[in-house]
């Protein structure tokens, strides 16, 4: 008898979603390369859960909009779900599952004990008052306020959120949940209420920690290296800045308002500083505008696509003149582009671990917050680099073992973990 979701053909829509599918291509065949057991593959295929709220909000012209907030959890064998909250205006159901696909390996093949979610509304926080944000925020957690918590599901900043953001969600969860303060809840806080020093720019930080690894296993090094980064936000901005310090050439950036080159180099703590005056870097002019598309197409030592996902594709992937990929953001490269830049010998440092710094991080913020006892930044940063080479060099290794690019590799080594853990915890029930 066919199973009852199978019924309705819109019953699954959630998992026809592109980011989902090409996390699925690559998990099955990253499977195949360590004979995964087929009931483990079966659980590895769908999210655990999913919830769709709705979040209604008043305006501050006094009128009240609803807005549709999401929390996916996938998997939580090795740990509480773990994983951030996006507020954008293309957010759907679909690409939250994906999100949370993507977590779920990346904590696993960091060898971090947390499980993967993520959650989004869909809203353009652009358009939003720090009032009506702020309210936004406080009813979703409410909404969402029976899925987590400090043992359960602990969010964190994504696209379009903030350390403020988790501030509101910290605070409104705490009023609720006993009336004292939770600050084990979320990750990417202020420090003042919990947060961990080193969070802000801990993902920029672990994207040029695996650059740097790369290179050197390519036999080169970040002194004049020439590098092309796409996105200026919190990950860009920070990769730029540590690459920058390591001596790379930042030959180009973009941001919302497009593209910048300057072959000579780019004056990144100065592009830093105008971004944080100008909230953008449009109208910036000591540099050439480019398009997107001439971005990603540079000549360089390595591009950091630190962006939103499915920048490149089988469309594009013939014309990336990069010698190295490091993926700053989530799905960059789809995994037909993957086997396309892969035999043309281009080096891609997959997401699940080059992006990791983020939630590294944040999983030591969480330890901080349960312990109450807090390290310097040079602690955190220093931890912080062991964890992810560790996870890279394992990678590495599995890599040239097998013959495979290294997102098959990531994948593969993230599904023998999760295997090994899911068969000794079993099924509940028989």
């Amino acid at each position: 008898m066919p199973a009852q979701d199978n019924l309705n053909p819109h019953a699954n829509a959630h998992l026809q979603g592109p980011l989902f599918q090409n996390a699925l291509t690559t998990i099955n065949e990253a499977a195949k390369l360590i004979n995964c057991d087929p009931n483990i593959l079966e659980r590895l295929q769908q999210p655990r859960r999913c919830v769709t709220v709705s979040v209604p909000v008043r305006m501050d012209d006094g009128s009240v909009k609803c807005f549709t907030g999401y929390r996916v959890q996938y998997n939580s064998t090795l740990g509480p779900y773990k994983g951030g909250i996006r507020y954008h205006q293309n957010v759907d159901l679909a690409e939250v599952v994906g999100l949370a696909a993507l977590m779920t390996f990346k904590n696993s093949v960091l060898g971090i004990p947390l499980g993967g979610a993520k959650g989004g509304i869909c809203v353009d926080p652009t358009k939003l008052s720090r009032t009506e944000k702020q309210n936004l925020t406080r009813r979703y957690t409410s909404e969402i306020a029976p899925f987590v918590g400090p043992t359960k599901d602990i969010p964190a900043p994504d696209v379009g959120t903030d350390p403020q953001t988790m501030a509101w969600f910290m605070d409104t969860y705490s009023q609720e949940q006993g009336g004292y303060a939770q600050p084990g809840v979320v990750t990417g806080k202020p420090v003042e209420i919990g947060g961990s020093l080193g969070r802000n720019h801990a993902t920029g930080l672990g994207v040029i920690y695996t650059c740097e690894r790369a290179m050197e296993l390519k036999g080169k090094s970040m002194q004049g290296a020439k590098i092309v980064i796409q996105g200026f936000g919190n990950v860009g901005s920070f990769a730029a800045k540590f690459a920058a310090e390591r001596g790379s050439r930042i030959i180009a950036v973009s941001d919302v308002s497009g593209g910048y080159f300057n072959g000579d180099g780019l004056n990144v703590p100065e592009m830093m500083a105008y971004v944080k005056e100008n909230k953008s870097l449009k109208g910036y002019t000591k540099a050439q505008p480019i398009s997107n598309a001439e971005l990603l197409e540079l000549e360089c030592d390595a591009l950091l696509p630190c962006a939103l996902e499915g920048q490149i594709d089988v469309h594009n992937a013939e014309k990336i003149k990069a010698k190295m990929i490091v993926e700053g953001a989530n799905g960059p490269v789809s995994a037909a582009a993957t086997k396309i830049l892969d035999k043309r010998g281009v080096y891609i440092v997959p997401d699940v671990i080059a992006n990791g710094g983020g939630v590294i991080v944040s999983y030591f913020e969480w330890v901080q917050d349960i312990m109450s006892f807090f390290w310097d930044e040079h602690d955190v940063d220093a931890k912080l680099k062991g964890v992810i080479l560790k996870a890279f060099d394992n990678v590495h290794k599995f890599k040239e073992e097998k013959n495979v690019d290294m997102r098959s590799a990531a994948l593969a080594v993230s599904i023998q973990r999760l295997e090994k853990a899911m068969l000794l915890r079993g099924l509940y029930p028989r």
